[in-house]
């Protein structure tokens, strides 16, 4: 029912340039596969040796080869309304999600001016550097973003955004302000992967928050803060059961973010700093890289680390990205995850794994 949904709503949309607008269809693609070399997993969870590669999504290596838990396909459909409106729709298929295509993205745009648009819909939530282009493989430097920075369970929200784009000098600073909320009947990261496995409705509730990108040549500065209410409810035994933390049915979570990266034409250096304070609780993630670019080859090495009170992982990755085509890249990456956790805090265990494939865009 949901493929043919997505298949008559495509549909739709291709057949309105003919009389209202035009469509432009854009799409990008990843096939990736790898497996684990060796690992501990983690036997009081019965986890075998396994890499958990996005957090989100519950892409999972083993020791066995997959090309699931990277492997993704997605199209996005803009329709320029003219008079500065437009719609943007995109669609995704995704091995962790056994490619059960799915609308990611659904918004309309309007241009108030030549600096000022509003958007409102169903977006990525803008929390960190790569969250807008995370599917995107071909815009990034490794296989994928440190999956120790990007581990939240929401990545998606629906409501309001108001996006701005200034020259100041030599400076362009461009940002935006956006609320609204997430309410993920199923998040598969909670009911999935993490103890105690049961279905788990999680909801992110007054979402406000901001992002201020400043450029200048070679050198690349980004802000981000945001804040929501959690509310978490979780099925046992066929009962639908709120979570509370303490005496609270709810907590506040304050997210803050900066992030640093240098591009001096030989040389890329990356950075991302974060802190989540969940109601006192902290967990701060970091990630540093460094590539150097010899002609279509770019060699890099990344370093990412989460931490807080019980769970501490750090993840280190060799990789190798080569431009082979002005559309696609291949790249092979090697990954030694350290899992430090407290017992029975522990997410995955130690691992050494390799993944290699090819992202493009179209």
């Amino acid at each position: 029912m949901k493929k043919t949904l997505i298949a008559t709503a495509t549909g739709l949309l291709l057949l309105q340039p003919v009389a209202y607008a035009n469509v432009d269809v854009s799409g990008y693609a990843s096939v990736i596969g790898g497996r684990v070399l060796s690992g501990t997993g983690v036997e009081s969870e019965g986890i075998p040796p396994s890499f958990l590669a996005n957090y989100p999504l519950v892409g999972v290596y083993e020791k066995d080869w997959s090309f699931k838990p990277d492997t993704r396909f997605g199209l996005q459909f803009r329709a320029n309304l003219t008079d500065g409106l437009s719609a943007t729709a995109q669609v995704v298929a995704r091995g962790a999600d056994d490619f059960d295509a799915r609308f990611e993205w659904a918004y309309l745009s309007y241009d108030l001016n030549d600096h000022w648009t509003l958007q409102a819909g169903k977006k990525r939530l803008p929390l960190y550097y790569y969250s807008d282009f995370f599917d995107v493989g071909y815009a990034y430097l490794w296989i994928r973003p440190p999956a120790d920075n990007y581990t939240w369970q929401i990545f998606n929200y629906t409501g309001v955004n108001a996006m701005f784009n200034y020259f100041v000098g030599d400076w362009d600073i461009s940002g935006n302000i956006y609320t609204g909320r997430e309410d993920d009947s199923q998040n598969k990261l909670l009911s999935e992967y993490f103890p105690p496995r049961q279905p788990t409705r999680e909801i992110w509730k007054n979402i406000v928050g901001g992002v201020l990108n400043l450029n200048r040549d070679w050198l690349d500065i980004r802000l981000t803060y945001m804040t929501y209410i959690n509310e978490r409810y979780r099925t046992i035994d066929g009962v639908v059961e709120r979570v509370t933390w303490g005496d609270s049915l709810t907590r506040r979570g304050k997210f803050a973010g900066v992030s640093v990266n240098m591009d001096f034409g030989s040389w890329i250096f990356l950075s991302e700093l974060n802190r989540l304070d969940l109601d006192g609780g902290k967990f701060d993630t970091y990630m540093v890289s460094a590539g150097y670019r010899i002609n279509q080859f770019t060699p890099y090495i990344s370093y990412a680390d989460f931490d807080s009170a019980n769970e501490k992982h750090n993840t280190t990755s060799l990789g190798l990205r080569w431009d082979f085509h002005s559309n696609a890249a291949f790249k092979f990456q090697y990954d030694d995850v350290k899992d430090k956790s407290e017992p029975f805090w522990e997410v995955a265990g130690d691992s050494k794994s390799i993944t290699f494939g090819v992202d493009l865009v179209f």
